[in-house]
């Protein structure tokens, strides 16, 4: 029988002559981390009940949550008894050494956090091109903002991972290029379009694949991917928009080239799923 008696001023349990499992439940270890803790000398229950079983008293509650804290600061065990045995150091003095210690950590993850932000700066896609250059090479009508909604859409994909990793390594000259390549790309799109290319031809195909190597350029595009983007070239009014304004219908057209070249490489547009 054990007991745990009452604190005379306010009524709320003393933390005295608690057994090996209600000191464990109570600081947040394993029973096995007691006792192994009790072998090494760490923190040994020094109370004992009426019928002579060992339990933790005030003071051992207090030595564990001291050893937790140096535990914690990642203090080795037996440093930690070496510690909390000096003789010439009160339990408030070690409450002072643990705070301070703690600020020092404190800081020191503040510093690491620091550090990791900046490293996320650096390697946000788009980062290496200020506002001015993105709309000096993606033209007028860019949106800088753009790339953080995508973000917010479809940061936790692995295809943004692969984007954000690829982006990040773009110089400015990259993404001229890439962006002369689009551009001479939505040419001949629309030119498709204008003279009636018809979906599933030959040319249309190879039209298709330079869009999908467009893509791809920025995370690997299989052509179920491919079907997946295009319909939201129809389904989506921004796409219906962006695509339209370079020849009238052509985000119809260019999913219908998209389809008939997916269906020509094996996957068939009307089940492809973002694989």
């Amino acid at each position: 029988m054990t007991s745990e008696t009452s604190d005379p001023d306010d009524g709320t349990p003393a933390l005295d002559n608690l057994t090996v499992g209600r000191t464990a439940s109570l600081v947040g270890v394993t029973v096995k981390t007691l006792h192994h803790w009790d072998s090494l000398g760490l923190v040994r229950p020094s109370a004992r009940t009426w019928a002579g079983h060992r339990v933790y008293s005030a003071d051992d509650i207090a030595r564990l949550h001291r050893a937790l804290v140096y535990r914690e600061l990642g203090f080795p065990l037996a440093e930690i008894v070496r510690i909390l045995d000096a003789p010439d150091v009160t339990a408030h003095g070690h409450l002072r050494r643990q705070r301070s210690q703690l600020l020092d950590r404190i800081s020191r993850l503040q510093d690491m956090v620091s550090s990791v932000d900046r490293m996320m700066t650096a390697t946000k896609p788009g980062i290496r091109l200020t506002p001015r250059e993105q709309v000096e090479i993606f033209g007028a009508d860019w949106d800088p903002g753009q790339v953080d909604e995508a973000e917010a859409r479809w940061g936790d994909s692995a295809e943004w991972g692969q984007y954000a990793e690829r982006a990040a390594a773009m110089t400015p000259e990259d993404w001229r290029e890439i962006a002369a390549a689009t551009e001479a790309l939505h040419r001949d799109l629309a030119a498709g379009k204008r003279t009636g290319l018809a979906p599933g031809s030959d040319a249309a195909n190879a039209l298709a694949e330079r869009h999908r190597a467009s893509v791809s350029q920025y995370f690997d595009c299989t052509h179920a991917m491919h079907v997946c983007i295009a319909r939201g070239y129809v389904d989506e009014p921004g796409y219906v928009a962006h695509y339209d304004a370079m020849e009238p219908g052509l985000a119809r057209w260019l999913r219908d080239v998209i389809f008939a070249n997916a269906e020509a490489n094996g996957t068939d547009p009307t089940t492809a799923k973002w694989e």
